[in-house]
């Protein structure tokens, strides 16, 4: 006799556990696909941040060594910032050993007029983002027209008095420009190397890049040989390692840190053109 209660037999309990057995060994290579995706992407980021770290950082430092100089700032060398004394446009090993100071006129606003031979009048002495670009303190080096620098030695309102006479009649909206001295060496941040940049106006280093493992500054003359006299400097090169901020058990050297460097020659535009 027929019975439907016959043909359905179910499923056995050793089917029931093969079936887990291969669902569990097939999430098991799923899972194991997935972390090893999410640590190959999270350590890509972190050498992605690493490089993009390490390259703002430097680009800043040669559009700014690459203009050292600018201004004819040796008519007011030495200058004294910060509490320091800088006596050349390029100054190896200052304020400490393995860092670098140049001086450099940056930052701008315009003349407006000139009402003695020791006088100026300017738009403004903020530039255009508001920073301050003169005082009598520790901003007190101008640059006018980047072809001749003086010492502020008085402001009343946007009339500047200088140190000496003005050799040059510059015409209305002439760039003025603050003379700066910045410093680059690498210094601890809540216990992370870190390259600072220091205008010595008394605001202290600001970071440009952490992780820092290596910062070098090396000095060629005009003819590509080495030299540390200051005024023979023609080429200051640049080169700047750093690591990522997390170590990877997985990346047997370097203690796990992976690390990049960056080296680079920057041609001082303005060395050897003081009028």
């Amino acid at each position: 006799m027929y019975s439907p209660l016959r043909q359905n037999k179910g499923i056995t309990l050793i089917e029931l556990l093969v079936a887990l057995v291969i669902t569990g060994i097939l999430v098991a290579a799923i899972y194991r696909t997935f972390i090893g995706q999410q640590k190959t992407y999270t350590v890509q980021e972190q050498v992605v941040d690493m490089q993009q770290n390490v390259r703002a950082g430097i680009n800043r430092m040669m559009r700014e060594i690459r203009m050292a100089g600018f201004g004819n700032v040796p008519m007011v060398l030495p200058v004294t910032l910060g509490g320091k004394t800088f006596n050349d446009v390029v100054n190896p090993d200052t304020p400490a050993a393995g860092a670098l100071t140049i001086v450099s006129a940056m930052g701008s606003t315009t003349l407006t007029g000139i009402p003695a031979t020791n006088q100026i009048t300017v738009n403004s002495l903020t530039d255009s983002q508001g920073n301050t670009l003169f005082d009598t303190g520790e901003k007190r080096y101008i640059s006018i027209g980047g072809v001749e620098s003086y010492t502020i030695t008085n402001i009343a309102g946007t009339t500047i008095t200088l140190s000496r006479t003005l050799t040059y009649n510059h015409p209305v909206n002439t760039p003025v420009f603050g003379i700066r001295a910045i410093s680059y060496q690498v210094g601890m941040v809540s216990g992370i190397p870190t390259l600072l940049r220091d205008e010595n106006t008394g605001a202290g280093g600001q970071a440009l890049a952490d992780n820092i493992e290596t910062l070098l500054f090396g000095y060629l003359d005009a003819n590509g040989n080495p030299t540390a006299n200051p005024p023979d400097i023609r080429v200051v090169r640049v080169t700047l390692k750093n690591t990522t901020n997390i170590s990877d058990p997985d990346y047997k050297s370097d203690g796990g840190y992976r690390k990049r460097q960056i080296a680079t020659n920057v041609h001082l535009r303005n060395m050897g053109l003081e009028l």
